[in-house]
């Protein structure tokens, strides 16, 4: 899990997290939209990105405006804010990872996700949980304060145990958006999830969301859970249903036919880099003490783990060949820089040298002539080879 920060079109800053499947590979990408007043943090969103990760999304959940630590002021925000947020985190994942092909959105989120959707043309499949019907339907939490916010133009409510402050430019703004139309334009697939037991947003608002939509369409009972799925479980559940459903409907990633790596930036994402070495997805950036915003790992730790992972793919190939019992190997690469008059074996006597030194442990009962042996083959890996030889390194404009 990564922590990214994007500009709105407002101008303000809205933080994110970025969750990559093990290895930093994904086949898929999709984005999440949390509830109302909630934030990107919640047990919730937390456990189903994680779970869509697991399967192979690279996914972005991110705080609306005025919410967790994205900047704003809550009270200046309205339901076609967050769809323009949406749009905005779409386009920062279009820019790094991909454009989102999945939206994922929780309750008032989800409202927001089936209103979006048309504005994205990579987006194949929407699902939303515990999500009402209307984008006006939140107003029935305000209670008598609704009455307040009309005659006074805005009043302090209480959420979810904590104050918020909501205008009536919010209140209008909701009952102007038809979710109906949305979903008879929406064009996509669609998976409805929702607890029959929901007391905050009714099980009825999935029979109209259900019933509205074309198909390709599903359901899902989400059983007991109550409407934030405060349940791990039933987070957890839910995220795995999500992501097979999934499936069925996105282009997932396929094997590239080139064998090359490109790496692409943008000027203004400073060092950080997506970098695609044939059908593996990966990251680059510079730590931040160096400028970068620490998003991947930098190039001379692509350099050292090249080295690294040579090294071991090497010697457990000669242990397997040589029928050795070795259980594990393990190679840790540093790199640094030394003067050259310190290096009695090295060509170069003035300036300053590269230096990669490897610390391989060998786990299985060799003795000490077969240790020696395969410190010796280390020396003949691949990686190793090309670094200690010749290199020619050819630039041409494309």
């Amino acid at each position: 899990m990564s922590k990214i920060k994007f500009t709105n079109r407002a101008g303000l800053e809205l933080a994110g997290n970025l969750e990559l499947p093990a290895g930093g590979t994904w086949q898929a990408t999709a984005l999440f939209a949390h509830c109302f007043t909630c934030t990107r943090n919640i047990k919730a969103a937390r456990n189903i990105t994680r779970a869509l990760a697991k399967a192979g999304f690279a996914v972005l959940r991110f705080d609306f405006t005025g919410l967790g630590e994205s900047d704003g002021d809550f009270s200046d925000t309205s339901f076609s804010s967050n769809l323009d947020d949406l749009e905005d985190a779409a386009a920062w994942m279009e820019d790094n990872l991909g454009a989102p092909q999945l939206l994922v959105g929780h309750s008032l989120g989800g409202a927001a996700v089936l209103a979006a959707a048309e504005r994205m043309q990579s987006v194949r499949a929407v699902a939303t949980l515990a999500a009402p019907a209307s984008a006006d339907h939140i107003l029935e939490q305000f209670g008598e304060d609704l009455e307040t916010i009309e005659s006074e133009g805005s009043a302090e409510i209480q959420l979810a145990g904590r104050p918020f402050r909501i205008g009536k430019d919010f209140v209008d703004d909701a009952r102007s958006h038809s979710i109906d139309d949305r979903l008879r334009k929406l064009r996509r697939a669609l998976l409805v999830l929702h607890s029959p037991v929901d007391k905050t947003v009714s099980i009825e608002n999935a029979q109209k969301i259900f019933a509205a939509a074309l198909h390709p369409k599903s359901f899902v009972s989400l059983d007991n859970a109550d409407h934030l799925l405060s349940d791990e479980a039933d987070s957890n559940y839910a995220g795995q249903i999500i992501s097979a459903w999934a499936s069925r409907f996105l282009e997932f990633r396929s094997p590239e036919s080139s064998k090359d790596v490109a790496v692409a930036g943008r000027t203004a994402d400073g060092f950080l880099c997506r970098v695609q070495a044939g059908q593996h997805a990966l990251l680059a950036d510079e730590p931040q003490e160096n400028g970068g915003k620490d998003f991947g790992p930098d190039p001379y730790h692509y350099l050292a783990s090249a080295l690294g992972a040579c090294t071991v793919m090497t010697l457990n190939m000669y242990a397997r060949h040589k029928k050795l019992p070795v259980e594990r190997v393990q190679c840790e690469v540093a790199h640094d820089r030394i003067h050259a008059e310190d290096c009695q074996e090295c060509e170069k006597r003035k300036g300053r040298i590269d230096r990669l030194t490897r610390m391989i442990t060998i786990e299985g009962d060799l003795d000490e002539d077969q240790r020696g042996r395969m410190l010796e083959i280390a020396d003949r890996c691949p990686v190793h080879r090309t670094l200690e030889n010749e290199i020619r390194v050819e630039s041409r404009l494309a």
